[in-house]
């Protein structure tokens, strides 16, 4: 599947709904934005953070206020298919949604916290309309002239940043599994990156591949290994 089909807009009803029993999450933080008198307002989460392959991806999104998406909370919170569902409501129902990447290559160069800050950054500056207040999930602030507010646990505690978080982690989902036809040996499409004893075990066997990010540790200690071996050999 290309890249570029990785990310499409539904229909409402192109997936049948699965069971969900979270009832969502308030819209406080958006519904006293529009009381200050800011009318767009993006919730703003990442996914790939802790990962030890492949790119760290956030989600900016735009949702009206007459309408909402149900059962809207932490990607966390729900399961493969609960999460497919709700990415293709919320991008129906959406004014704005857009995604920003930054590679692996890149994390190395930033490190993984400036790495997730530019993400978001290309996220919301991604998005037409473009919005007039923002809601980051965390501490710290975007680089950019907007108004912003933080929200510790944001993506647990606001609609708007819970339904960027699955927008984030579907897109990141579906762009791994990509990625896991391009180096077959990780099995990236079933721990998406993350330093599971596959992936530890698939690392030792294959060593880090393009994607790996090379400043983590897993990662470091078996470059590091592989280096040994050669100096050893020669």
């Amino acid at each position: 599947m290309p890249a570029m089909r990785l990310f499409v807009r539904y229909k409402s009803g192109d997936i049948k709904p699965p069971r969900i029993r979270h009832r969502g999450l308030p819209r406080t933080a958006e519904q006293q934005a529009r009381a200050a008198g800011y009318q767009l307002v993006a919730g703003v989460d990442e996914a790939g953070r802790g990962a030890l392959a492949g790119p760290v991806v956030a989600a900016a999104i735009i949702l009206p206020p007459n309408r909402r998406v149900a059962h809207i909370v932490d990607s966390k919170c729900l399961n493969a298919a609960q999460r497919e569902y709700l990415f293709g409501e919320l991008l129906s129902q959406a004014l704005a949604c857009a995604v920003g990447i930054v590679s692996a290559n890149q994390i190395d160069t930033l490190n993984i916290r400036r790495a997730s800050l530019e993400a978001m950054r290309r996220a919301v500056a991604y998005l037409r309309p473009a919005p007039d207040f923002v809601l980051i999930d965390g501490n710290d602030t975007v680089s950019l002239q907007l108004p912003q507010r933080t929200v510790v646990d944001g993506d647990a505690r606001c609609y708007c940043i819970a339904a960027a978080s699955i927008i984030a982690k579907v897109y990141r989902d579906r762009l791994m599994d990509y990625l896991a036809q391009l180096y077959p040996h990780y099995g990236f499409e079933s721990h998406r990156g993350y330093g599971t004893p596959a992936h530890l075990q698939a690392l030792h066997e294959h060593s880090p591949c393009f994607v790996h990010r090379r400043t983590f540790r897993p990662v470091a200690l078996t470059d590091q290994e592989i280096l040994k071996l050669e100096f050893t050999e020669s």
